[in-house]
């Protein structure tokens, strides 16, 4: 069936993102299989092999990777698809590693996932791989999501198994871009395209999924981060942790010091004094949120309130909220509150039918929320 879909294709030329992955694997496979003439990609994102960085494991980013690259030139040899490994290692430093370390460090939760499609998977890379001498008239990777035409315009869409969308890291790719883009696995579930990939004999069709861009502590990113005092929203200090790198907003296990039975959670980063504030449940859930870089798949919309589904994060649940964009700034007000909005994440604005509609960098919870940052001590 997914051949037939991508029978329109044959005799283009399509480049491959490769990370040696099942997704992007079985897209190699099933545009060879529809007449399409592919070419394997590999971005190289590490410089140093002794950089004491951990393996990578099924992360995208760390020392290690040869067993990836030398799984995805099998690949493209079985298919008798041309493959380069494009160097990209600075770029990602200077462009997403920088990014990562400077947003930590300012008491934020970065996601150097969206920075990198945008500047890195689907912008150096393919400029890089045409100035080597490859020529290519698409761009196709294992991402699940579905790009669809509106009014002419091409359009990002959740996948069709919501469950496994990454449309959320997607959202800033911009129409030109998706224009020549291809999802072939958009329409399928996780268990359909490990067994097609089973039965075409793919080497990596049990591998296990990535789960984040870098398979270690963030610590090692981050260089040396001062240890500091946990407190609560009144000042009180209850203990210290071992680095602001080590916390993200929300987050429960691993805090280091309890309040007794009472569950509790990170509430806020105070890199000023060098502080996590913690808090109980009820005071990490906020009302709306205020969010800067915002975008807008139609600019005819901005200055207009919007009702829409926002996701603050990758494993959120879109919620119906008003949404109101105005230049670069954006304004989100939930239908009902929403739990631990992190400064530094996206939210992400999608219609009824699961279409993107733009999307914002969160600053700021709104009040009766998140608690405030506590008075500093002297």
């Amino acid at each position: 069936m997914l051949v037939n879909e991508l029978a329109h294709l044959r005799g283009a030329t399509v480049a491959v993102g490769l990370s040696g992955g099942v997704d992007s694997s079985l897209v190699m496979a099933l545009l060879a299989d529809a007449g399409v003439r592919p070419v394997g990609l590999t971005m190289k994102l590490y410089e140093h092999a002794d950089s004491g960085l951990a393996p990578p494991g099924t992360a995208c980013y760390g020392v290690g990777k040869q067993d990836d690259i030398a799984a995805a030139r099998r690949l493209c040899e079985r298919y008798g698809a041309p493959y380069r490994v494009v160097d990209l290692s600075r770029d990602y430093e200077e462009r997403v590693l920088t990014y990562f370390r400077t947003e930590y460090l300012a008491g934020r939760t970065p996601n150097p996932c969206v920075r990198c499609n945008l500047e890195i998977k689907f912008g150096l890379l393919l400029e890089r791989a045409r100035q080597a001498g490859l020529c290519f008239d698409y761009f196709a990777t294992g991402h699940y999501a579905r790009i669809e035409d509106r009014y002419g315009v091409p359009h990002l869409r959740t996948a069709l198994v919501e469950a496994k969308d990454q449309s959320y890291f997607l959202y800033r790719l911009p129409p030109d871009v998706l224009r020549s883009t291809i999802f072939p696995l958009g329409g399928m579930s996780k268990p359909d395209v490990r067994a097609l990939a089973a039965s075409l004999g793919i080497e990596a069709a049990h591998k296990a999924d990535s789960q984040d861009f870098y398979g270690g502590d963030y610590g090692e990113l981050l260089g040396s981060t001062e240890p500091g005092d946990i407190v609560d929203a009144s000042g009180r200090v209850l203990g210290r942790h071992k680095g602001l790198g080590h916390y993200t907003i929300g987050q429960r296990r691993g805090i280091g010091t309890s309040l007794g039975p009472r569950p509790m959670y990170v509430a806020a980063l105070d890199p000023a004094q060098n502080r996590v504030v913690v808090a109980d449940d009820a005071s990490l859930y906020a009302p709306g949120l205020d969010g800067s870089d915002a975008v807008l798949t139609d600019r005819r919309l901005d200055g207009t309130e919007l009702r829409a589904w926002v996701r603050i994060r990758q494993n959120h649940k879109p919620a119906a909220s008003t949404v109101l964009v105005r230049g670069g700034s954006a304004s989100v007000r939930f239908d009902e509150p929403q739990r631990a909005l992190a400064p530094g994440q996206s939210a992400v604005f999608y219609d009824q039918d699961g279409f993107v509609l733009g999307g914002c960098v969160i600053d700021r919870a709104h009040a009766s929320g998140q608690p405030g940052l506590p008075p500093a001590t002297r």
